[in-house]
């Protein structure tokens, strides 16, 4: 065994001691820990961002996208939703524990499900250090160990958040295992971590859709996930149109780097000759590069003809397809085809319509006037998330707490006998 593999060994053996022992801590213990780590996070941001800028010097140099180098930035806005975060996640009811159901048998058993913790986490992710802190608090609150990866470009910023966060384990007195982070970033480690089934219950990767196949292909350890994110929004006929091009807008280019951002824009014919010059005008003005079907172009004839290749593509940048359909049917059989089953958002000024996405599109979030930069663990009210699962096994969309537990049937009987 390698000197890598054993360090990777000895961290999941911590953590698996870690998670008997975190499972029983109280609310109120993990509560605290989860405002002393926000409260040092804060008045240690000037040495987070110095910790920060060595990664970003590295990122320049290697030519990581624009894309990936936004992810990165640890910003004062960032540092300060950082700290929310973890605030947001100690208000938040803890899960652990918690009754979710109770039913009277025939013979008089009562018999119920309890929320417990899943044991230990693997977290494998790109770019984000936010990720630290959100995964930690979450994994902290629902009771697991967590071990984290981060990507080498990340590794002053991940190593920096993590020293604070063990300083407030540390301060009251919870196991040291219960949250660590791989100090190396030799990829050996990552094949490591992914061995060790016998100690880790299940991996959570976050990032491109490469590493994410390639974290699939080599686990023995089972893997929620999603790969890609190819989120449409849909303007119906009945559209309030000055709110589909605020909607669309937000969508593609508040954040076009990440999961949830708008990757092809669905426009009902009856609304098409009015609608894609308002938006067309405001996509060229914020730099987006704009790919079009043949009905587009008649349009908007200056934009690029889009491939078949681009209707399933995300481009985690500037560049949106846009395709006129003829109907409602048609806008969901083309994101039933393409979609990823991750973010589809509706504009429709028609209830039935709107109801009928909600309970026809696939995905695991969808919205009816609404931006699909929604679809995120903080933005939903879950305080943060550890990631977006498209799997539907255990978890669909945002993962939160709740999708950090499992639950165990619990049974309470007065001495009956199986016959």
């Amino acid at each position: 065994m390698t000197e890598i593999a054993l360090q990777i060994k000895k961290i999941a053996v911590q953590a698996k001691e870690a998670a008997v022992l975190l499972a029983k801590a109280s609310t109120d213990v993990k509560n605290k820990a989860l405002t002393e780590t926000a409260e040092t996070i804060i008045r240690k941001a000037d040495f987070l961002k110095r910790e920060n800028e060595k990664d970003l010097v590295y990122a320049r140099s290697i030519g990581l996208s624009p894309a990936m180098i936004d992810r990165l930035t640890l910003t004062d806005e960032e540092i300060q939703k950082m700290a929310a975060g973890l605030v947001e996640v100690s208000l938040l009811p803890d899960p652990v524990g918690k009754i979710t159901s109770m039913w009277r048998r025939p013979n008089g058993l009562l018999v119920g499900k309890m929320r417990i913790p899943l044991g230990v986490v693997g977290m494998i992710y790109e770019s984000r250090p936010n990720v630290t802190a959100d995964a930690a608090a979450l994994c902290l609150k629902s009771g697991n160990a967590v071990i984290l990866r981060g990507g080498s470009e990340a590794i002053h910023s991940n190593l920096a958040i993590s020293a604070i966060i063990q300083g407030s384990l540390e301060k009251l007195h919870l196991p040291a295992g219960a949250i660590q982070l791989i100090p190396v970033t030799d990829r050996e480690a990552v094949h490591e971590l992914l061995q060790m089934d016998e100690f880790i219950d299940v991996i959570i990767p976050r990032g491109g859709e490469e590493l994410i196949r390639a974290v699939v292909t080599d686990s023995k350890i089972p893997v929620i996930k999603h790969f890609k994110g190819v989120c449409h929004v849909y303007v119906d006929k009945d559209a309030d149109l000055d709110m589909a091009l605020k909607i669309s807008m937000n969508a593609k280019v508040q954040r076009p780097g990440v999961c949830n951002a708008m990757e092809t824009l669905l426009v009902d014919r009856a609304v098409a000759a009015d609608f894609l010059p308002m938006v067309a005008k405001q996509l060229h003005e914020a730099g987006v590069t704009i790919k079009g079907c043949q009905e587009t172009r008649k349009i908007l004839p200056d934009v690029e003809i889009a491939s078949e290749d681009d209707w399933s593509k995300e481009y985690l940048d500037l560049i949106l397809s846009i395709r006129v359909v003829e109907n409602f049917d048609e806008a969901v059989a083309h994101i039933e085809k393409y979609g990823s089953l991750h973010t589809e958002a509706i504009v429709t000024e028609n209830y039935s319509r709107a109801q009928r996405f909600l309970q026809e599109v696939n995905s695991s979030t969808v919205l009816v006037n609404a931006s699909t930069r929604f679809s995120d663990g903080f933005e939903l009210g879950l305080g943060a998330e550890i990631g977006i699962s498209t799997t539907k096994l255990h978890a669909f969309g945002p993962m939160g707490l709740e999708e950090l537990t499992t639950t165990k049937f619990i049974i309470y009987g007065n001495g009956q006998v199986r016959s």
